[in-house]
């Protein structure tokens, strides 16, 4: 199946950061599902669950990038240095709308408020991070390089 990871794709580690980041029903009031950065990436993780597809269809499109909710830095942080160890580096086959991009975008959203340029390429991302966000940058990759 060439739709599918080459190298698969740990839903369940997702899923737990997805989890951890939530803010859940008692801090958020009524869920808001998919209108959600949290809730739109643990509806993808889902969907791959069911049907472990390498991408999701529209998903970069479809990422609510006006949700301000403010989540727990940390959380959003070790979140995003998992999500880039489950990247497969494919440099320039890499697509907007593989999950782990669109996931990572999620993540972006509540951590640095947008989404930001990534080329295929967990290293160069780093970097990158490092560039225009030090102190946040410094912790994902202590994070990252503490990862097996």
């Amino acid at each position: 199946m060439a739709d599918v990871h080459k190298k698969g794709l740990n839903a369940e580690l997702i899923e737990r950061d997805l989890e951890n980041c939530c803010r859940g029903e008692g801090l958020c009031g009524q869920c808001q599902g998919k209108l959600c950065t949290i809730g739109f990436a643990k509806q993808c993780i889902q969907d791959y669950k069911e049907t472990p597809k390498k991408e999701v269809s529209g998903g970069s499109s479809h990422i609510p990038t006006t949700d301000f909710k403010v989540f727990d830095e940390e959380e959003l942080e070790t979140a995003i240095a998992h999500i880039l160890k489950e990247c497969k580096d494919c440099k320039e086959d890499h697509t907007e709308d593989c999950i782990i991009n669109v996931i990572r975008n999620c993540y972006e959203v509540g951590l640095l408020g947008d989404i930001h340029s990534y080329e295929g390429s967990s290293l160069e991302y780093l970097m990158y991070l490092k560039a225009h966000f030090p102190e946040k940058a410094g912790h994902i990759a202590d994070i990252y390089a503490s990862l097996p």
